[in-house]
């Protein structure tokens, strides 16, 4: 018979469980992983032969070792089962008197001196192992994992080997407290996220009110002006006005950075603002690589897309918001394997009207042409432009006119997109926003009047709209309506909202 401990596999924010296999034979020493594990996978038995060699009475020398990670059809990545394998081995050979406990996962990389080193993807993979059914769950402390609970699952947190074996044996170990990482940088920029707010920008009272449409209902918005007109400031001010991650948003948006090995502070709880350059690279922007990893529009899920200049991404990378625009999510296809990250991200675009940057600019003359002016329109192209939600044309701000008037602030912007999207919690009965909650559950939930409805259309035809436009101008209307505390669209919202979509660009 041969020992099975657990562990646990990623695709993506996907997880399986590993059945770790070991099976020891009298014979020349050797260790052979089979299972398609991938080089680091490979590497295991040099780290885990390391560790056990340092324990009395190993035998090792005089042992065949084989370990099989099953599933064996799916290609296991990182390292992941370096645990899993050494106390595996320890069982097998009899070292310890250890019987293990049911439905436990072991996790974590080790170190040639013992040590258990925290792993790329540790947090998902706790996650993973809950729905999964583990109840117990042994694994190293990372700064991360603070104060990180998950109810009906007992975590044990260890720092070596050795101090495993002692737990698995019956021994009370005092379990130390884990310290927030500590980063002056990241601290830095944290404060300084803090320190935004529209209180500071002066003017701009139509943009700030669609941004604050656009922030209780989800919606994706494009503005466009001359340089300096303040496209670039409002975007950056955006996410003081959304409300505070949950603690599940907040656990999905860290494992997310954790698997693109980006970091991010662990006390995160204001939602990501991700503002990618317009060079990069489509695979930046999406996700991808042999071992296809989150790109830019899943580390900005649950939080914000700024597109700066977004003329100047290529068109093959803004053509692949497509799918996540519409889905939430995006699916990334390789040879080897197929990954799927959520992408719920709000859309902040901003652009200049035409290359110089000047038409319709009050004090500055456009000296573009027609036909430079097509070409540089036609670099994003019509169904991007379609799943867009408000068009804001902007204009430099008079600021002798505005500088006395008083400019509210986020915070109370913040409390009236709090309480419309509490309206859209109780209407649909969970956390979903109108943006992209299905047309069906939106009309029947909010049916609208047959006047309203042949309004909507009119205005459609007159316009040459898209159905799918059609359906965001109600979108939209609707989150006025929350806006407003009204149960119903009025004809005021669509509007609105009407007004919102319209646009000469």
């Amino acid at each position: 018979m041969s020992v099975v401990m657990k562990s646990i596999g990623l695709r993506g924010m996907t997880g399986y469980i590993v059945h770790v296999e070991v099976k020891a034979i009298n014979g020349l020493g050797s260790f052979t992983i089979v299972g398609l594990p991938d080089l680091s996978v490979k590497e295991s038995k040099q780290r885990v032969m390391a560790t056990l060699f340092s324990l009395k009475n190993s035998n090792l020398h005089e042992k065949k070792i084989f370990v099989n990670l099953s599933p064996s059809e799916q290609k296991k990545n990182g390292p992941f089962f370096d645990l899993a394998m050494a106390i595996g081995i320890v069982i097998e050979l009899g070292l310890y008197p250890i019987n293990p406990p049911i439905d436990t996962a072991y996790l974590g990389a080790l170190s040639l001196d013992g040590t258990i080193q925290p792993i790329e993807g540790i947090l998902p993979a706790l996650l993973a192992a809950k729905q999964l059914g583990i109840k117990k769950i042994i694994c190293p402390s990372h700064p991360s994992l603070a104060g990180f609970e998950l109810n009906g699952v007992e975590i044990i947190f260890v720092s070596n080997f050795e101090e495993t074996i002692q737990i698995l044996s019956g021994e009370k170990i005092d379990q130390r407290p884990i310290l927030p990482l500590s980063n002056n940088n990241e601290g830095f920029l944290t404060e300084n996220r803090q320190q935004l707010d529209f209180s500071s920008i002066i003017g701009h009272v139509n943009t700030k009110r669609a941004l604050e449409i656009a922030a209780a209902g989800g919606h994706n918005v494009l503005m466009f002006g001359p340089p300096g007109c303040g496209k670039s400031l409002l975007a950056e001010n955006f996410s003081t006005i959304l409300p505070p991650l949950t603690p599940e948003q907040r656990l999905e948006v860290l494992s997310l950075y954790q698997l693109a090995a980006v970091s991010a502070e662990p006390a995160l709880t204001t939602p990501p603002f991700r503002q990618p350059h317009h060079s990069s690279s489509a695979v930046s922007l999406i996700g991808g690589g042999s071992n296809p990893k989150p790109g830019e529009i899943s580390l900005a899920h649950n939080g914000v897309l700024f597109l700066d200049e977004m003329a100047e991404f290529t068109k093959k990378a803004l053509d692949m918001l497509r799918q996540p625009l519409e889905s939430g999510k995006v699916t990334i296809s390789r040879a080897l394997s197929t990954v799927s990250y959520p992408a719920r991200f709000i859309l902040i675009a901003a652009l200049n009207p035409c290359p110089c940057g000047y038409r319709n600019s009050l004090n500055q003359f456009c000296l573009c042409t027609p036909k430079q002016i097509l070409a540089y329109r036609r670099k994003i192209s019509g169904p991007i432009l379609d799943r867009l939600d408000i068009f804001l044309q902007m204009k430099s701000v008079d600021l002798e006119k505005e500088r006395t008037k008083t400019q509210e602030s986020s915070n109370s912007i913040k409390k009236r997109v709090i309480k419309a999207r509490e309206r859209q919690f109780q209407r649909y009965g969970h956390h979903a926003l109108n943006s992209y909650i299905s047309s069906e559950r939106l009309l029947e939930t909010s049916p609208i009047s047959k006047k309203q409805e042949r309004d909507l259309q009119k205005f459609a035809m007159n316009h040459h709209l898209s159905t799918r436009a059609q359906i965001k101008i109600l979108r939209v209307a609707r989150t006025i309506s929350d806006l407003a505390n009204e149960n119903n669209i009025t004809n005021q919202s669509i509007q609105e909202a009407i007004q919102l979509r319209l646009t000469e660009f």
